[in-house]
C-alpha cells in the first residue's frame, strides 16, 4: 500500500513529458448514466472544458432516465449512444461513470476491459470485493480510475495536504469532520435501501481526505442513531483510530443547517487547520511558528474556489491521460478508502 510519504511525493511530481500529438488535440470522453447525484454537474464541467474535452455522447440504458435527460438542458445536443457503441469507439479515451451506485462498479469494469480510463463517482460500489477487483484490474491494465471525490481538488484541501506534507502542523493528533444536510423525502427514499445509509453515500468524501492524510486506520467504530421511524440511517458517527491520532466523522441527514456546518479540522502538535464551511475556501490556520509564508499565531484565509466544484477533477484527468503527470491516489489508497467507508457506515464490523 502507498505510504503517506509516497502519496505526497507522487502528488507533487510530474511524470514524462506530454505526448505531443495528443496534447494538441482534445480528448474524447463519454458518460454512462445520469442516475448519480453528481451526473449533471459532471457533464456541465466536461462541456465547459471544451478546450480539453470532446464529449462523444451519453449512454443511459434506463428508459425513464433517458427521457428525463432528453428534457435536461445540459444533455441537449449530445449523441445518444448504446454502451457498446461508446466502448467500441477507439477514439474515446475515457468514460465518466454516473450510474446508480449498485451498477457503478460493474460498469466501470466493462469500461476498463474496453481499454478506457474512467472517472468513477463516489463511493464506487456496494460490495468491497467487487470494488477491489475492479480497482486492481485498472492497475494491471495501466488505466486510470479517478474517484469522484471533489474535495481532493478544493483549494483549501490542497493547501491542507501541502501543510501536512511539509510538516507545518507537526504530528497529527486529531481530525474532526462533519458532512451533513437536511434530507428531503426523495433523498431519504434513496438512502433507505443503501447498506450504511447516509454515511456510505456522503461521508465518503471526508473519509477520502482523512485516509489521504493519515492512511488506513487501525480500527473503526461505527455508531448510528436514526432520527426517524422510516428505517433510514440518517444520523451516524465513526471513530477512526490510529497509533497516535483519532479521527471523528459525523454524518447527519437530519440537520437543517448541515451545509453551513460542514467542516474539517486537523490538529497537530504544532498547529491546527480548520475549513468551515467545507467547500467555502475559508480556513483558520494556527501555527506555533511561521511556516510556508504564513505567520506564527492564528490567521483567517479566504481562498478562491472555482464556481464549478468538479472542474479540477477533469483538468487533472486530462493531464494524466496525456502523460503529463500521475494520479496522486493509487489503487491501494482507493481500496483503503472504500473499506474504511464501509467500516464507518457500520456495514463491515471491526472485531
Amino acid at each position: 500500500m502507498t505510504t503517506r510519504r509516497q502519496f505526497f511525493a507522487s502528488a507533487a511530481a510530474l511524470a514524462a513529458l506530454p505526448l505531443q500529438a495528443e496534447a494538441a488535440a482534445r480528448l474524447r470522453i463519454g458518460q454512462i448514466g445520469t442516475a448519480h447525484a453528481h451526473a449533471g454537474g459532471k457533464m456541465t464541467s466536461l462541456r465547459g472544458l471544451a478546450d480539453l474535452w470532446d464529449v462523444a455522447g451519453l449512454v443511459e440504458p434506463d428508459a425513464s432516465r433517458r427521457q428525463q435527460a432528453a428534457q435536461t438542458a445540459i444533455y441537449q445536443g449530445l449523441p445518444r449512444l448504446s454502451e457498446s457503441e461508446l466502448l467500441g469507439d477507439s477514439t474515446v479515451r475515457a468514460v465518466a461513470v454516473e450510474t446508480t451506485i449498485e451498477d457503478s462498479c460493474s460498469t466501470a469494469l466493462r469500461c476498463l476491459q474496453a481499454g478506457k480510463h474512467i472517472h468513477l463517482d463516489k463511493p464506487g460500489a456496494l460490495d468491497h470485493g467487487e470494488f477491489k477487483a475492479m480497482r486492481l484490474e485498472a492497475e494491471k491494465r495501466g488505466l486510470t480510475v479517478q474517484m469522484g471525490y471533489m474535495l481532493r481538488y478544493n483549494p483549501a484541501f490542497e493547501l491542507l495536504f501541502k501543510a501536512v506534507r511539509e510538516g507545518w502542523l507537526g504530528e497529527i493528533t486529531e481530525i474532526d469532520a462533519a458532512m451533513g444536510k437536511l434530507a428531503d423525502p426523495g433523498t431519504r427514499a434513496k438512502l433507505a435501501p443503501l447498506p450504511g445509509g447516509g454515511f456510505f453515500e456522503l461521508a465518503c468524501h471526508v473519509t477520502d481526505a482523512i485516509v489521504t492524510l493519515l492512511g488506513k486506520p487501525r480500527s473503526v467504530q461505527a455508531y448510528s442513531t436514526p432520527s426517524g421511524t422510516d428505517g433510514v440511517q440518517d444520523n451516524q458517527m465513526a471513530v477512526l483510530a490510529y497509533d497516535k491520532a483519532t479521527a471523528v466523522i459525523r454524518c447527519n441527514h437530519a440537520d437543517p443547517f448541515g451545509g453551513p456546518r460542514r467542516r474539517f479540522n486537523v490538529t497537530g502538535t504544532q498547529g491546527t487547520f480548520e475549513i468551515v464551511p467545507l467547500e467555502s475556501g475559508r480556513v483558520s490556520l494556527s501555527l506555533t511558528s511561521a511556516q510556508g509564508g504564513y505567520k506564527k499565531g492564528t490567521q483567517a484565509l479566504s481562498l478562491d474556489v472555482p464556481k464549478d466544484r468538479y472542474i479540477g477533477e477533469f483538468i487533472d484527468l486530462a493531464k494524466i491521460i496525456r502523460g503529463e503527470k500521475k494520479l496522486a491516489w493509487d489503487a491501494a489508497h482507493d481500496i483503503a478508502v472504500h473499506e474504511t467507508v464501509l467500516r464507518g457506515a457500520g456495514v463491515w464490523k471491526d472485531v
